[in-house]
């Protein structure tokens, strides 16, 4: 399957997409780390960073959502979450190429956290990320950069 991976900055128009797909994306996973979000908490999770917020384009469609903070210490993950309906089409590893190629730019390592239950953990491992703390809802992990 051939397709284009792009991005742009979010806008404030993309909060309704953003919502929807934050409910459709993690809902589950939340729910099993016993977590329930109100719209107000989804909404607040949305705008927390905003300015770091990008909208994961396939073939100029909006599909998902990857935010990244540009740190002292490390490039993070702050949150990269892809519609359902893209899962298992390579487009993860496609955009953590992109994300790792960055982080080799500026010569940091890739962080981020995951929920304890989200799957989206064997996608990190797979690529050279590896656990470096847990608490009671998620863990922490690191791509080196000599992983990148």
């Amino acid at each position: 399957m051939n397709f284009t991976i792009g991005f742009r900055r979010a806008n404030q128009q993309d909060i309704a997409f953003l919502i929807k797909l934050r409910k459709a994306s993690m809902t589950k996973h939340l729910l099993q780390a016993g977590i329930v979000m109100s719209d107000e908490q989804h909404l607040a999770r949305i705008t927390e960073y905003f300015s770091d917020s990008h909208i994961i384009l396939r073939d100029q469609e909006a599909i998902g959502l990857l935010k990244l903070g540009v740190l002292k210490q490390s490039l993070h993950i702050r949150q990269f979450q892809l519609s359902p309906e893209f899962h298992q089409q390579g487009i993860g590893t496609k955009v953590l190429a992109l994300v790792k190629r960055k982080a080799h730019a500026l010569s940091l390592p890739v962080t981020l956290n995951v929920l304890l239950e989200n799957p989206a953990k064997t996608l990190y491992l797979r690529h050279g990320f590896v656990i470096t703390g847990e608490n009671d809802l998620e863990f922490q992990m690191i791509c080196s950069t000599n992983n990148i």
